[in-house]
């Protein structure tokens, strides 16, 4: 029922208590006046009905209208009660509210049925329903991203990794990645690939050898001996990186070995090696280098991140949606999960509302109080002044009879 129904539906009730008053009146006066004519006993007792009637209307018209309003206007004391008294209202209302709602033992048999997981498990293996949550996540993400301050993602994201990059110690970790390839003989690979490659250069370049010893070879020498020095040559170095490239355990390989680890080593506790790298590392965290990267890494993450969010196909909503049917099934398979998690939520829900029945009393305390005077007055009696306008006519009909009853009495006494 909307609020212009109610004003209508009270204003209806009120005129009707109010006819009342009147036609009591009227028959008051009308009978007071047939008794200076006539002098039949029946006058006497519709005089006295209606006189006791009046009476009683405007005792209870008094009554309903001291809750909340001042009658007539005058501020007669204990009147207008709903808006002098609303903070005793509001304290005794949330008083009331704790003490039969908010009880131990009023909320222990709520609580003990609460069985989340079930419901929880159900709802989301279906495929609608998981698509509904991540669309819900996804505008929860966005308006979240929407409302971070750019400036202040940026300083954050450069104090980190300055904060991160200062404790580094460019040298160790080098030289810990240089040790990490050593033990795992990644190095190994390494070499197998170049000499590989060395090999087959040489060979391809068979020509380029010979030039290079007819250049260098005397005049008196015959070139079929330069062709033949050239051709041992070439053959004597592939052959050589033949020998390192398919024996693991060859002499140079060894050597390589010892020579990588030594130079890790070095790099390592070489005051040289950690001046060197810790100016290279001061020039990568400048201030203003600094906020280039932390602005190109938000500006990247966050294009990404809304892009990825806007698509209802993205590889992130993909994932998500996988994810939550994943949890679905596992949940409800898994009867001990559900119990375990259903009596954690039990356990909790019965804490969180003992321990704050007192917040809750003191909101609806607050809030009452918190209310203006004359608009409470005015919503509480659009609400129940309909029914009180029934103790108005109530009144008036019961003190009638109670006036009647008296006259009666005083006639036979």
């Amino acid at each position: 029922m909307t609020e212009s129904q109610k004003r209508k539906q009270l204003f209806k009730y009120k005129a009707l208590a109010t006819g009342l008053f009147l036609l009591m009146a009227c028959i008051f006066i009308t009978t007071t006046l047939l008794q200076k004519q006539y002098t039949s006993h029946w006058i006497g007792y519709i005089h006295a009905f209606s006189e006791a009637a009046m009476v009683g209307a405007l005792a209870d018209w008094f009554a309903v209208t001291a809750l909340f309003h001042y009658p007539m206007g005058i501020k007669i004391p204990h009147t207008n009660l709903i808006e002098n008294s609303k903070q005793k209202i509001g304290d005794n209302l949330g008083n009331f509210v704790v003490e039969n709602f908010a009880s131990a033992e009023n909320i222990r048999p709520y609580i003990e049925k609460i069985k989340v997981t079930g419901f929880l498990s159900e709802w989301l293996l279906k495929e609608k329903n998981q698509e509904v949550l991540v669309k819900e996540i996804a505008v929860l993400l966005k308006n979240a991203i929407s409302q971070f301050q750019d400036p202040d993602i940026i300083s954050f994201i450069a104090g980190k990794i300055k904060e991160a990059g200062e404790n580094l110690k460019i040298n160790h970790i080098l030289s810990n990645g240089i040790f990490y390839l050593l033990e795992k003989g990644e190095q190994q690979a390494i070499i197998t690939f170049l000499s590989s490659k060395i090999k087959n250069y040489i060979l391809e370049n068979d020509e380029l050898i010979r030039d290079k010893v007819h250049q260098n070879s005397y005049s008196l020498v015959p070139k079929f001996v330069d062709n033949k020095i050239a051709n041992k040559i070439t053959t004597g170095l592939a052959s050589f990186f033949e020998d390192i490239e398919n024996n693991p355990d060859h002499k140079v390989r060894n050597e390589i070995s010892d020579s990588i680890y030594q130079f890790a080593n070095e790099i390592k506790t070489s005051d040289r090696w950690e001046n060197e790298l810790s100016k290279i590392k001061a020039s990568i965290l400048n201030e203003d280098k600094l906020n280039d990267y932390a602005t190109d890494i938000w500006h990247s993450l966050k294009k990404t991140l809304m892009s990825e969010l806007d698509n209802d196909h993205s590889a992130l909503k993909q994932y998500a949606q996988k994810n939550i049917r994943q949890f679905a099934e596992d949940l409800n398979q898994n009867e001990s999960q559900q119990n375990k998690i259903d009596q954690w939520i039990r356990f909790n829900a019965y804490r969180l509302i003992l321990k704050n029945t007192g917040k809750v009393s003191e909101l609806i305390s607050t809030t009452v109080g918190n209310w203006e005077g004359k608009e409470l007055s005015r919503k509480l009696e659009l609400e129940v002044g309909k029914d009180l306008q029934f103790i108005r006519i109530n009144g008036t009909i019961v003190g009638g009879l109670v006036g009647l009853i008296i006259y009666t009495l005083a006639a036979f006494i």
